[in-house]
Formats: structure tokens, sequence, C-alpha cells
């Protein structure tokens, strides 16, 4: 009796090949007839020079600039799953949020999203490489991937639980990543996914905005540049909704070039006031918190389904303080509370997060070759300045985004 049998091998291709470009599945045919059998293989080649480490900027413990070290010695990404995918790193861009992180910030929901199971010990997250966004090119694909192939030019917005961008080479599901506009360079496609991610998340997601339904809708949208970047307002205007900006007088100009219909410039006294002589919104996304809910109210169409969604939440603050039980249940009794107050007058309350989303992203992409949506970029910094980046953002100057263009000197290694 002859029996055949088949087998399937799954192999990160930097263990077996010498190439980073081409995603490994190794199949060994075993027959054999009365105990005895032939083995057939394809062939394998092991390489002396296959990477194992790299470099890039992390930081070892949570606290001010201080804390960024680089090394040389950063441990190479590995492909675990089969949808996941290498990226080379050509470009990234700081956010707010890589300053919070570097403090702390949401580390204790961070570390259960990492190990659900808390089966690691404290800290394990060291070292931690800081990003969120990133453009650059395929170096190699999981087995399941079949959307992207190596050398293709990508850009994504990293997950805050995974790590991040300043390094030469960054690990990804494919789900999350998307082909970057062929209208930008890396440098100013890297200035865009954060942003346009979390603004996709909010309007389109969590404030129910897409091209079906925006005709003749208005909406307000509450920022400080810096925090907000520069492609929310554009996204909306882009699916052709009416646009009205509060923000302060110099940065009037850039937000009208971005696309908003209408400005309100909050140094020059009640917003409020000058709020009351337009019509009211269907929607008001608030990325500043403060007292603006106290308001904002006021500026909603009642019994319409308008909605007020902020990014300022407590939820990552909570879980630090608290710990993610009673954290978790300070943000429900907390969101209840608002949400019930704000339909005792006829609108919806929600919270916005970010949300990684190549789907999002390709939108987004075909609005930037379409000329809806423009990056702006501050400064650009090379990759051994990424504390002076770092800096920058600090000082909250900033009118676009902080991008570091990631050249390690080991191209085509």
């Amino acid at each position: 009796m002859i029996r055949l049998h088949r087998i399937r091998i799954v192999a990160c291709s930097r263990w077996l090949c010498t190439s980073h470009s081409k995603p490994l599945g190794y199949n060994i045919s075993v027959c054999g007839e009365t105990g005895q059998g032939r083995f057939f293989f394809r062939k394998l080649s092991t390489s002396t020079n296959r990477r194992t480490i790299m470099p890039a900027w992390v930081i070892d413990k949570y606290g001010g600039n201080e804390v960024l070290r680089f090394t040389k010695n950063a441990s190479f990404p590995i492909i675990h799953y089969p949808n996941e995918v290498i990226v080379k790193v050509h470009a990234a861009a700081l956010n707010p949020i890589d300053i919070s992180m570097r403090g702390g910030y949401g580390a204790a929901t961070l570390a259960m999203r990492r190990d659900p199971l808390n089966i690691n010990q404290s800290g394990r997250e060291f070292p931690l490489v800081l990003g969120r966004d990133v453009s650059g090119v395929i170096m190699e694909c999981g087995l399941d991937v079949a959307y992207f192939k190596p050398g293709d030019e990508v850009w994504a917005a990293i997950p805050p639980w995974k790590q991040g961008s300043l390094a030469e080479f960054v690990v990804l599901s494919g789900n999350e990543v998307s082909h970057k506009p062929k209208s930008l360079s890396h440098s100013d496609a890297a200035a865009v996914p954060y942003v346009a991610a979390t603004a996709w998340s909010v309007l389109v997601n969590t404030g129910g905005v897409n091209k079906d339904n925006c005709g003749k809708k208005r909406n307000a949208d509450h920022w400080w540049l810096r925090w907000s970047g520069n492609i929310c307002y554009p996204d909306v205007e882009g699916l052709g909704r009416h646009v009205t900006v509060t923000c302060s007088q110099n940065a009037e100009g850039l937000v009208r070039c971005l696309g908003a219909d209408h400005v309100v410039d909050y140094t020059a006294g009640d917003m409020a006031a000058q709020l009351k002589s337009l019509e009211k919104f269907d929607l008001i996304l608030d990325n500043v918190g403060g007292d603006t809910e106290e308001w904002a109210l006021d500026f909603l169409k009642p019994w319409a389904g308008a909605k007020y969604v902020t990014l300022v939440t407590p939820f990552l603050v909570n879980t630090d303080q608290l710990g993610v039980a009673d954290g978790m249940m300070q943000n429900g009794v907390t969101v209840t509370r608002k949400t019930l107050k704000h339909l005792c007058k006829g609108v919806h309350y929600r919270w916005g997060f970010f949300s990684p989303s190549g789907p999002a992203l390709d939108e987004v992409s075909e609005m930037v070759d379409a000329g809806q949506v423009r990056p702006v970029v501050e400064e650009q910094f090379a990759f051994a300045q990424v504390p002076q980046a770092f800096l920058k953002l600090e000082k909250g100057h900033a009118r676009g985004k902080t991008v570091v263009n990631v050249v390690t000197g080991n191209e085509g290694t």
C-alpha cells in the first residue's frame, strides 16, 4: 500500500534564504512503499548574512526626551502570522501621541492589548519603538497576503500597541497597510496616515459621514491645529459636507486652504456668541476638550440625529490611574452619564478613537491623488535628529507634521 503525505512548513524567509523579497511556504512531499520511501525537498539555502538586528530609536523606560536612545541592535521584526508584511521605513512622522506614550500615557491599556492573558512580566514592552506614521516599501509578505507584493510603496498608521516606525523596518498586518498615493513622496506621505485614519474613524465610523448622506449637511470642528494635524477637514469637505472650523487667526489662511468653508477665530472674543449667527450643525467634532461640551449642545440641531463627537476622552487616563478593571467601570459610568445628558437635548454623544485601517487609507489615497487632501509638513529631520524632532513637536508651534526621514545607511541589505 502506498501512502502519500503532504506537509507544509511556514517560516520567515530571513531564516531560510538570502532574499527578503519572497514569502515562503516550503512543501515536503513524502512517499513510501512497504516502509521505504524517498524524500523530495525544495532547495533551501541559509545565509550567513541574515538580518537579526537593525537601527532604531527606542525607550527603555517612560519619561521625557532624555529616555530616547539610539541603538543599532534593535530586534529585527519577524512575521508571526500569515497576513503580516515587513515594511522598510523610508519616512516616519511624529504625533502628539508619541510624546504622550513616551511619558507612559495608556501604558496599562496597551499592556493589556499586547498581553491579554497577563503572561509576561511588567515592563516587557521595552525597548519600545515610538512613531505611528510610516511610509516605505514592502520587503516581505506573509503567505496569506495577496493584495501586496515586495517592492510596493505603501503607507500605514501603526496601532499604538505595536512597535513603531522610528526604526529601519516595521511589521504590520496587511489590513493596516495601503498603497501610498502616487502623487506624494515618502516624506509627504508620512505626514498623513495617523491623522487620516483617526479622522476617518471619527467622521465616518462614529459620526456617520459618507458620500450618500452629506448633501446640505453641516459640521463644525473645534480644533487646535498642532494636535489635529492637517487632513481632517479636507476629508469632510471632500465628502461634500459644509465645514466650519474654529481656530486662531494666524491659522485661518491654512485651514481655508485645506478646505474649510467658514472659519471662526476663537481669539476674537466669545466663540459661542460668534457661532450664534450661524445655522445649527449636524455634527460637532471636538479636538480640544475643556468647556466645549458646555456650549456645544446649543449649536447642534435637536432631535435630528445630530452628533457631538470628542477625541478628548478619559478612557486611557482612567485605566492608567485606576487599573484596567476599575478604569473600565469608570469609563462606562462617564460615557453613560454624558450620553443621557445629551439625549435629553435631542443629540447624540460619542467618543472618537483612532482605528488602524488599510481600506480607509485606500479611500484617502484616492482623495490625495485627486487633490482633495494635501499634507502640510512643518519640518523634516534626519534619522539621527529624532530627539530634536520631539523637541520641535513639544514646543507646540508646529503648524504641520514633523517628519523624520529614515535613512540608515543599510539600503539594499
